[in-house]
């Protein structure tokens, strides 16, 4: 895994002089910070509209990722996995208690484990929850998590900010719900005020080290501009994510020496997924002449900014398994022009789009229509494909109809993020299988789309490590040359905030903000 790498404007005294004199001392004791919505009710076992920052500032797993791959205990402080790959026991932390009171113990964890499997078509995207058979108490400090078979990104997925972790038994209803969010972690949620804030204060019976801050108030702030203008102001202290700013914004605060910038390494992919199952996209020579005929450098340079570095390949080489060697053809408009010619696509004369058999070379490229950035790469990309003969229709939508043509099926190309580490690429790829994901949809037309679902779910209970790379490099090497997948760059976190507040630490998973880590030094 690549070291973190931070590109700093750091300011000096003058400017530390000029914050107010109290600034400093308030800030380490309460943080405001901003979001594009409310944190939601909180569920650990559930998905939108609860927010994962916010989920994993309350609720814990038995074990933590590290950046590297790496497991580290959290709830759970020992684990072994039986001799026949079908279990792993855990041995609990000692003197946990819920901010309710309640003991985390064994029976915690079996009432959850119980309550996810209850919902388990909910969660089939995880195939960690497909393969739990049950989970049983051997004693107060011990469970046991049965499975139907070897599965070895186990601890991986039980290190996710959901669903697998542990809300108090004593708020956990009968049918799954929850009647308050009550979790071990080390913040708990004081107050909401719909669509103005969320307040998280210090859980001050933490079992492990508390945060330095006390309270973190978290404002919804729905778009950039209102974000860059309260940080300019002082009315938040931080910035944190991937696109709370956009990236001429970002750009001048990391030239004014009054913030302090940093950039993660590469989290995840940008992407766009091409339709294999809907015409004009089924036809594999269009869709190499898609990936030939867009600039990506000039995506990258001129909309991102070189604020996210570009991208070639489905994952960053910086995740397990994928780094294969593999690169994305060069921009060459000539290729690309030459390949849609030999495949039968004509130009007429005067004309300005292709056309085979009586059908125009047209196709849809769907996108949230409140998303600036997703807008103008779309812009982008029309006008690169126009310049071969692709007449490329944007379609601009509410987030509810763009989710749902991923569920369907109804585009031609649609963005698309992977989800980053620990997901990428064994849970991303796992859920590549479910009718409900564009990535199924975009792949369903491939002639080998079978083989790669039963490649998915083999290289998944694989436990010698070369059989399981060689896998993936079948996979990721298949999905590469059927140029379903084009590539924009890998995103990255961006945190912006005022020198006062000291070092701001990166999460080891895209979806966490490090509060508690933050003023430590």
């Amino acid at each position: 895994m690549l070291r973190r790498s931070m590109l700093h404007a750091m300011s000096g005294f003058a400017a530390l002089a000029a914050l107010p004199p109290a600034f400093a001392q308030n800030v380490r004791r309460r943080l405001t910070f901003s979001w594009p919505t409310n944190a939601g009710p909180l569920h650990p076992h559930l998905y939108s509209p609860n927010q994962m920052y916010a989920q994993s500032m309350l609720y814990e797993p038995l074990v933590r990722y590290v950046e590297g791959g790496k497991i580290l205990p959290a709830l759970a402080t020992a684990w072994e996995m039986e001799e026949d790959g079908r279990a792993w026991r855990f041995t609990l932390r000692p003197d946990v208690r819920f901010t309710d009171g309640t003991p985390f113990d064994a029976a915690a964890v079996v009432a959850n484990v119980n309550a996810v499997l209850g919902n388990r078509a909910r969660h089939a995207w995880l195939e960690l929850v497909n393969q739990i058979e049950g989970a049983e108490a051997i004693d107060p400090g011990t469970v046991r998590l049965r499975l139907k078979g070897p599965y070895y990104p186990a601890l991986l997925e039980l290190a996710l900010p959901r669903p697998l972790r542990f809300v108090s038994p004593a708020a956990l209803r009968p049918d799954g719900s929850i009647a308050a969010p009550v979790g071990t972690g080390p913040w708990v949620l004081a107050e909401t005020a719909r669509g103005q804030h969320d307040r998280f204060r210090r859980n001050e019976q933490y079992w492990g080290e508390k945060p330095v801050l006390e309270e973190v108030l978290v404002r919804v702030l729905g778009d950039s501009n209102a974000r860059a203008l309260a940080l300019e102001s002082g009315e938040i202290d931080l910035t944190y994510g991937t696109d709370q700013l956009d990236a001429d914004t970002f750009r001048r605060f990391a030239a004014d020496p009054r913030f302090t910038t940093a950039i993660s390494p590469p989290i995840g992919t940008r992407m766009l997924a091409l339709n294999s199952a809907r015409f004009p996209t089924d036809e594999l020579a269009v869709r190499e002449a898609i990936a030939q005929g867009i600039d990506r450098a000039a995506l990258v340079r001129h909309i991102l900014l070189d604020t996210e570095p570009a991208a070639e390949t489905l994952f960053a080489r910086n995740f397990l398994y994928t780094d294969l060697g593999l690169r994305a053809p060069a921009f060459d408009r000539a290729a690309a022009t030459a390949r849609l010619d030999a495949a039968g696509w004509r130009l007429p004369a005067g004309g300005r789009v292709r056309s085979k058999g009586g059908k125009e070379l047209a196709l849809d490229l769907c996108f949230i229509g409140a998303d600036a950035l997703q807008k103008a790469i779309g812009e982008a990309v029309q006008g690169d494909l126009a310049r071969i003969g692709i007449a490329v229709r944007l379609v601009g939508e509410d987030a509810s109809t763009y989710y749902g043509r991923q569920r369907s099926g109804e585009f031609g190309m649609i963005f698309g993020d992977s989800w980053g580490a620990p997901y990428d690429p064994h849970a991303f790829m796992s859920s590549m299988r479910a009718p409900s994901h564009a990535d199924y949809q975009a792949q369903r037309g491939l002639p080998m789309k079978s083989e790669i679902d039963r490649r998915i779910g083999a290289v998944l209970s694989i436990t010698e490590e070369a059989r399981r790379a060689e896998e993936y490099r079948w996979l990721l090497t298949t999905l590469h040359e059927q140029a379903v997948y084009f590539p924009v760059s890998f995103f990255t976190n961006k945190v912006v905030h005022r020198p006062a507040l000291g070092r701001v630490p990166f999460g080891d998973m895209r979806t966490d903000i490090p509060f508690d880590r933050i003023g430590r030094g």
